[in-house]
C-alpha cells in the first residue's frame, strides 16, 4: 500500500508553495521523520519530512508551484 505524499498547510494563510528540492531521490529510500524535500512560500523554505519509511516515486517537479493538497509523491 502506498502513502500519498501531498503539499502540507504549513501556515494559516497558506495557499500555495514552490517544490525547491527533494532531499531524497526519486526510487531512493525515504525514513519516516527525516527530511523527504524542501518548499518555498512566501517568506521562508521549510523542510518536510517523511511521514512513512518506503521507496519514494516523485511525482512533483522541482521548481513548481502547487496548491495545498496536490499530490507531489507516494511512498511504497
Amino acid at each position: 500500500m502506498s502513502t500519498e505524499i501531498r503539499i502540507p498547510k504549513i501556515g494559516m494563510t497558506m495557499t500555495e508553495a514552490t517544490l525547491t528540492e527533494w532531499l531524497v531521490p526519486d526510487g531512493g529510500t525515504a525514513t519516516a521523520g527525516t527530511p523527504l524535500y524542501a518548499v518555498e512560500l512566501d517568506k521562508s523554505t521549510n523542510e518536510v519530512d517523511a511521514p512513512v519509511s518506503g521507496t519514494l516515486k516523485v511525482i512533483g517537479q522541482i521548481g513548481e508551484t502547487y496548491e495545498v493538497g496536490t499530490l507531489i509523491a507516494t511512498i511504497e
